[in-house]
């Protein structure tokens, strides 16, 4: 009832037509007086199809189901049939109503977020706070959101905490706790506190701007079904016309052609694939899936190969440090990491903040800070000159028991894992060991892929051991390593000769790749715009367990695509033949054709509540389980 319900609130013209139409056509049933009311529904309600049916052949040279419903139309008043032209073009309204909303409801979805973009902006200035357009504020302006506002910019935290509401952007029901130096979206909800905002992104380059983007950018014509769906309509229209004269000249019987025209309209066949394809991108947005080009779903259920990037789409992208490792017997691990951890806080590059955040201690007080560019750091923590960095460093400031040292930690860099020496007082005395880290659903999500018959494949810039490393314990089937943009986009090419392929990554240097598979699947889409201006499908945020999802919801909209036209054709092929022999009438072939076309659309509306999310999940957790991670 939602979708109808909707409707008539979207669409208060067509269903207030659709009303005095039948009003109309029962009085002229029920009193004999009133009998010229029929031509009511024929003007409101068949005038506007008759219309578009002309404007679509002179204007646009668009051969349309609205040709054969018009020329039935007209060809039943001609004959005295006014009665049922006036039923035809009723039910047609009332087809035509059905269909839109079923699309309305499944872009309702989606097209919230253009609605998220607030017109004003509270900036805070020296002088107070100012209401002022959301095109006037600027970079570097503090702007402040009280609860219950929508965040109208993207910034960073600069006073206050309070929770966030993200769930327009990612689908996440649950608010995000955020305070000073946390970043924030346009579009999410301030729940709680009063926030004041630091403004780095502005008017086209917001995060609710780009989506608002990538949605007005949607187009589910790309199809190559639809493509198919709307040839198929042209010789239908042709075949119908054929039929419909050879019935005429066989049984002399005008009746029998004009229902030819009616029951053999293929506005089913048409509505089968956008429909299915606008009611699966509605369900994916529901969860924070964006589909720019419809056809990308259809490609989806064909895909057989899946490449990914490894940072930042199958792991976090964020390194973390695993402990400390002694190559001395006199140096004890922990305090070995109390002191580079002390010495690594000063330090800003991603190695030293993984590892001065692991030591949760207190931290030592640290002097004669140095940082060596690309090659470590040192200071002087309680009297000793503490040195951190690559074997180059070491080989001079810390030569003593390196070779040792290296030695010890080789076992840990084939096992993929990085390494940075650690050195006392000129002796190197051991090792930190750090990893970027594997998202916590990257493993299940594989397993799942597997179990669908997707075969998948990483691709990253990492040595082999690093690379090989991750690729086992996500249990994929392959890997490819050292990889640069151009040979990410050779090895789309490559395999694209064997079968299907869709990229799944989140730079731009994933972009050209993105671009060239069959489907581009940008994460984390307000990161990075040329991933996500590439990509064909972009998840708002970085679930990579949304993957399996998208594959079994594409696999479904395909069937129902498939099913939808296979029921459209033969409905109107056996409607035709009965319309022939004289077994059904205009009335009852306007009926039949319009009941058709609302069974293809009800088919596609049930796209909409596919949990194909929730689905088979124990089953994936179980082959997860026993996977080499």
């Amino acid at each position: 009832m939602s979708l109808v319900k909707d409707a008539i609130l979207e669409q208060k013209t067509p269903f207030a037509c659709i009303v005095i139409g039948i009003v109309a056509l029962a009085a002229s049933f029920l009193a004999e007086w009133a009998w010229p009311a029929v031509f009511i529904p024929i003007l409101i309600c068949g005038s506007p199809i008759v219309w578009g049916a002309i404007v679509g052949v002179v204007k646009e040279h668009d051969i349309t189901a609205d040709v054969l419903v018009s020329v039935a139309i007209v060809a039943s008043v001609i004959i005295g049939e006014y009665d049922a032209a006036a039923e035809i073009a009723i039910i047609m309204q009332i087809g035509g109503f059905l269909e839109e909303a079923t699309v309305n409801h499944a872009n309702a979805s989606i097209m919230r977020l253009v609605s998220m973009r607030p017109a004003t902006a509270r900036v805070v200035t020296a002088d107070g706070e100012t209401t002022v357009p959301i095109e006037e504020v600027r970079l570097g302006d503090t702007v402040r959101v009280v609860p219950g506002e929508i965040v109208p910019v993207d910034g960073t935290v600069s006073v206050g905490h309070t929770s966030v509401n993200n769930s327009i952007l990612t689908g996440e029901s649950v608010p995000i706790d955020v305070g000073p130096g946390d970043r924030v979206s346009s579009g999410t909800v301030n729940m709680y506190g009063s926030v004041d905002i630091e403004v780095d992104r502005i008017g086209e380059d917001s995060t609710i701007a780009r989506m608002t983007r990538i949605i007005e950018n949607a187009d589910a014509g790309k199809s190559k079904v639809v493509r198919t769906a709307d040839r198929w309509a042209v010789y239908i229209v042709v075949i119908a016309f054929a039929v419909s004269i050879l019935a005429y000249l066989a049984f002399q019987d005008i009746y029998r052609s004009v229902t030819v025209l009616v029951v053999f309209c293929p506005c089913a066949l048409i509505l089968a694939t956008p429909t299915a394809i606008m009611a699966a991108a509605g369900n994916m947005s529901k969860r924070g899936i964006l589909v720019k080009d419809g056809g990308a779903v259809e490609r989806m259920a064909s895909v057989d190969t899946l490449l990914m990037d490894k940072t930042g789409t199958v792991t976090t992208g964020n390194v973390v440090c695993h402990g400390f490792t002694s190559t001395c017997g006199d140096v004890d691990a922990d305090e070995l990491s109390r002191m580079v951890s002390a010495v690594e806080s000063r330090s800003e590059h991603p190695l030293g903040r993984a590892i001065s955040s692991s030591n949760s201690g207190h931290p030592a007080d640290v002097s004669d800070f140095e940082y060596i560019p690309g090659r470590g750091v040192s200071g002087t923590v309680d009297g000793h000159r503490i040195v951190a960095g690559n074997e180059a460093l070491m080989s001079e400031v810390c030569p003593e028991n390196l070779g040792q040292t290296l030695e010890d930690c080789e076992a840990v860099r084939e096992n993929g894992l990085t390494v940075v020496l650690c050195g006392i007082d000129g002796r190197t005395v051991g090792y930190a060991r750090l990893s970027d880290t594997l998202k916590e659903e990257s493993v299940e999500t594989m397993a799942e892929l597997k179990t669908m018959g997707v075969r998948t494949i990483m691709l990253t810039g990492d040595n082999h051991r690093v690379a090989r490393r991750m690729a086992d314990e996500l249990g994929m089937d392959d890997v490819v390593w050292e990889c640069l943009p151009e040979d990410k986009l050779r090895t789309v090419t490559l395999i694209e000769e064997e079968g299907s392929t869709c990229m799944v990554g989140d730079g731009i240097n994933d972009a050209p790749a993105l671009k060239r598979a069959d489907v581009g699947i940008a994460m984390g889409g307000v990161g990075n715009e040329m991933a996500t201006e590439s990509a064909d499908i972009v998840f708002v945020d970085d679930d990579i367990s949304k993957l399996g999802g998208v594959v079994r919801l594409s696999r479904r909209t395909l069937l129902t695509i498939k099913a939808g036209i296979t029921f459209s054709i033969v409905l109107n092929s056996v409607a035709m033949v009965m319309a022939v022999f004289g077994l059904m009438g205009p009335i009852a072939g306007a009926l039949v054709h319009n009941i058709g076309s609302v069974i293809v659309i009800i088919m596609a509306a049930l796209l909409l509540r596919y949990d194909c999310w929730g689905a088979d999940r124990d089953t994936v957790s179980e082959v997860a389980a026993a996977s080499p991670a």
